[in-house]
């Protein structure tokens, strides 16, 4: 069984139009290097708004008493790099990618954005190939569960946000964040950095600022509740 026919058996998806499979899983480097016409990167685009219907239509629809401010946080997240990157590995979606040689050197098949855009890509090509319902059958099946459990288990999805909110509201200051350190080369960056409260500082690493920020404010937050807690 070759790698696509894989792809298309976990998925639950058998494609009538295999060229569309294809050029779904087609990075720019690749079809520069084999001088082809088409990649994946029109399909991403369509693929980003139907993922985005496909989310939100099933919130509205299951979630009827949650407002459309704690909505748009939920659907930011559930279409963010980070969460859809992880859904592409679970589907091996990082085996099946067609990458020129230089991305291939450089990791390409495990950074989140390209796992990210092709998964996206991979779910136009569905939506063309076999229409709507296919596209929302496909990520229902493989996201349903985890929404679910974010929104159900009230998990927190924006950790700067909700740390923001608790120390505005209980000490009257906003969190401030600091760069520490950025090693590496361009391609594979780790940031370093500290957010300050009045109960300690806190570090956090990522492969970008903005990660790095999360992660501080997610250990901030834990320290927070566990002294609630124990308090």
């Amino acid at each position: 069984m070759s790698s696509y026919d894989q792809l298309e058996k976990i998925i639950g998806y058998s494609f009538k139009s295999k060229s569309l499979l294809l050029e779904a899983i087609t990075h720019s480097s690749y079809a520069y290097e084999k001088k082809l016409k088409k990649n994946y990167e029109r399909l991403e685009f369509l693929g980003d708004a139907v993922l985005e219907l496909i989310i939100t239509e099933y919130m509205v629809l299951k979630y009827k008493d949650l407002n459309e401010g704690i909505l748009s946080q939920y659907r930011s997240f559930f279409v963010s790099e980070d969460f859809i990157s992880e859904i592409a590995k679970n589907i091996n979606l990082q085996h099946v990618i067609r990458l020129g040689k230089g991305e291939i050197v450089t990791g390409g098949s495990n950074k989140p954005s390209l796992l990210a855009d092709t998964f996206e890509s991979l779910l136009a090509a569905v939506y063309l190939d076999g229409g709507y319902n296919e596209a929302r059958r496909i990520v229902l099946k493989l996201m349903s569960d985890l929404i679910d459990e974010y929104i159900q288990g009230k998990k927190i999805i924006d950790p700067k946000t909700e740390l923001q909110k608790i120390t505005q509201k209980e000490f009257g200051y906003l969190p401030e964040y600091n760069v520490l350190k950025e090693e590496g080369p361009e391609h594979n960056k780790s940031f370093t950095v500290e957010v300050k409260l009045h109960c300690g500082t806190f570090l956090g690493t990522g492969k970008n600022k903005k990660k790095a920020e999360m992660d501080a404010a997610k250990k901030a937050l834990e320290f927070l509740h566990s002294s609630v807690t124990t308090n």
